[in-house]
């Protein structure tokens, strides 16, 4: 009897072990994270700005360009997307282009981080009517003034705007299909960053192409659409705020400095491809 009391606890043991065993579902890893790279183009729309140039030099020793020291008052700007480039391979970065890489954790709140660069132009418009205030060579100026590029000036960032940003990113799910091949999100990004612009200028006839450099700063924010599918795959439509504030923009070489600020208006189209870690 002892020995069957033994046996009978001994099974009902094992079948217990065995129950829990078979019940209890093997949890479902979960991804640390998702990488993701992107690729697209942009469009700006710049507002008004006051574009204030001055050179570093003495008044009363003058250096090869001159002395002067002069503002120009709600100065337009336009993009140049050069999208007929685009067809180009070896010119694929002559357009306005955008490119992102980040890291989603896959938290509850479906945050990340996000290194964003966007490649945009500014172009200030010819022969607008301008008024135009402090001193050229010496000599005071205060007057509405028409910009001529050829002998006054010719004014743009065209080799880059160029917006180097570090967002926080935040993806809201609106739709996920059943298959996990599509879903369908919002995305917020927001964050600060440098301008590394290459300023082209012709000031008095003379022409400078100058160096890339940083030149002050930006904060922006951005929202859009996003549709993943196939898992790996995703492409986004967003729409864009910047202010940008351009403290020391390069004019004729490292003599003549060139500041102002503008905000900024963008639409960008990108796609991306991520993956699971």
């Amino acid at each position: 009897m002892k020995s069957f009391s033994c046996f009978f606890l001994l099974l009902c043991s094992s079948v217990t072990v065995f129950a829990q065993t078979t019940d209890t579902p093997t949890p479902k890893k979960r991804n640390k994270g998702t990488l993701y790279a992107s690729w697209g183009y942009n469009r700006e729309w710049y507002s008004k700005s006051d574009i204030h140039i001055k050179n570093d030099g003495d008044i009363n020793q003058h250096n090869q360009y001159g002395s002067y020291d002069f503002t120009l008052h709600n100065a337009k700007a336009n993009d140049r997307d050069d999208f007929d480039q685009i067809p180009d391979v070896a010119n694929i970065t002559i357009p306005q282009f955008s490119a992102r890489l980040g890291y989603l954790f896959n938290d509850k709140h479906d945050l990340g981080i996000e290194i964003n660069y966007d490649h945009a132009k500014y172009i200030m418009n010819d022969y607008q009517n301008l008024h135009v205030t402090g001193q050229i060579f010496g000599t005071p100026i205060d007057k509405d003034t028409i910009v001529d590029p050829k002998t006054f000036l010719h004014f743009e960032h065209s080799d880059g705007a160029n917006f180097l940003s570090v967002n926080l990113v935040k993806r809201k799910q609106i739709y996920n299909a059943p298959s996990k091949k599509l879903r369908f999100s919002a995305v917020f990004r927001a964050g600060p960053g440098l301008v590394y612009p290459r300023t082209d200028v012709t000031l008095f006839g003379t022409r400078v192409n100058n160096k890339w450099h940083v030149a002050g700063y930006i904060l922006s924010a951005e929202v859009g659409p996003r549709l993943e599918f196939f898992k790996y795959f995703f492409t986004e439509f967003t729409g864009k705020v910047g202010f940008a504030n351009y403290t020391n923009s390069l004019v004729l070489e490292d003599t003549g400095k060139a500041n102002h600020k503008f905000t900024t208006v963008m639409m960008i189209f990108t796609f991306g491809f991520q993956v699971p870690l």
